[in-house]
């Protein structure tokens, strides 16, 4: 079951500035800092209430975030939505016909199993699914 927006992913081509950029406006610190090396990006974290926001800076220029940079301006890359199991949401969305670019989930930042949804199957929309690695 789909339980929240667990976070907006923001492509940022400059990760220092982004974060003194959100760090005035939201008046707090990311609380964390990571690298993903599957998906060549260096991310930051911070909480809002029950959602945060991800910023997601390239490392180089093989990965997603790199390629959607050298195609679109920053700004909102993806929406994640927090699932309580992500192989229950995976069967039950291929079912209703979305297309996954991952069909298995893999481990991502902040201590969650990711996949994607196709943007094609979701009216544009990049979408992520996220679960607690117990």
């Amino acid at each position: 079951m789909i339980r929240k927006i667990e976070h907006l992913g923001i492509a940022v081509k400059d990760l220092e500035k982004a974060e003194e950029t959100m760090a005035r406006l939201l008046g707090s610190e990311s609380y964390k800092r990571e690298t993903v090396a599957s998906e060549n990006v260096i991310t930051s974290f911070y909480e809002i209430g029950q959602s945060k926001l991800e910023l997601l800076e390239a490392v180089d220029n093989k990965g997603a975030i790199a390629k959607y940079l050298e195609k679109n301006r920053e700004g909102i890359h993806h929406i994640a939505f927090d699932v309580d199991d992500i192989h229950h949401e995976i069967e039950r969305l291929t079912k209703e016909g979305f297309i996954f670019i991952n069909d298995q989930p893999k481990k991502g930042a902040d201590n969650k199993l990711i996949v994607f949804l196709h943007p094609k199957s979701t009216n544009g929309l990049l979408v992520e699914l996220c679960q607690e690695i117990h």
